[in-house]
């Protein structure tokens, strides 16, 4: 079945919740009300004839004053089986910046949505572990945001552990020095 085709299904069987349906290059994105992505991704895994058993990529975009809705959601959607791909994206909130975990439908979810939790600060409601994954656990903000600063956090606000990784840095080249 061609993306296209997969798309319209969608829009006939969740009417409300399709808010659009976009083409570039050959690729088919299908932007839906987050409140209804949980049901529409088991749909697309659980049909049969659309079997998309495969979560391949997850991530945010950050549209920080270009958009109503300042966060976008991505989910990249492949059945090994059929062959075929399609981009689900969910828009959300910079006041309501949550959406519901996918984990129960591909278990591979997990750390996706903990990096899109740690980088850009989506909540993903019901997420069996939801905490940072690339950051130490009491590092202020989310990197991936476009409002986050570009050097880092301000003196004022610097991370605890940072003194402590520049001396480990430090004993490191000294070490590989001596060798």
């Amino acid at each position: 079945m061609e993306p296209l085709q997969i798309a319209e299904r969608l829009r006939a069987e969740f009417q409300d919740a399709v808010l659009s349906v976009t083409e570039f290059r050959g690729q088919v994105a299908v932007t839906v009300d987050k409140h209804k992505l949980f049901e529409i991704a088991r749909f697309l895994k659980q049909t049969p004839d659309l079997d998309f058993n495969m979560l391949r990529d997850l991530t945010a975009v950050d549209y920080l004053g270009k958009r109503d809705t300042r966060f976008e959601v991505v989910y990249g959607l492949y059945s090994l089986k059929l062959g075929h791909f399609l981009r689900l994206k969910a828009p959300v909130t910079e006041a309501d910046c949550t959406i519901d975990t996918i984990t129960p439908l591909w278990v591979g979810a997990d750390w996706h949505e903990r990096e899109c939790f740690d980088l850009f600060g989506v909540v993903f409601k019901g997420h069996p572990d939801l905490r940072r994954i690339l950051l130490p656990e009491d590092w202020t903000g989310h990197p991936l945001r476009k409002d986050y600063p570009v050097t880092g956090p301000s003196p004022e606000r610097e991370w605890a552990g940072y003194k402590e990784v520049l001396q480990d840095s430090e004993r490191l080249k000294e070490y590989e020095w001596n060798r």
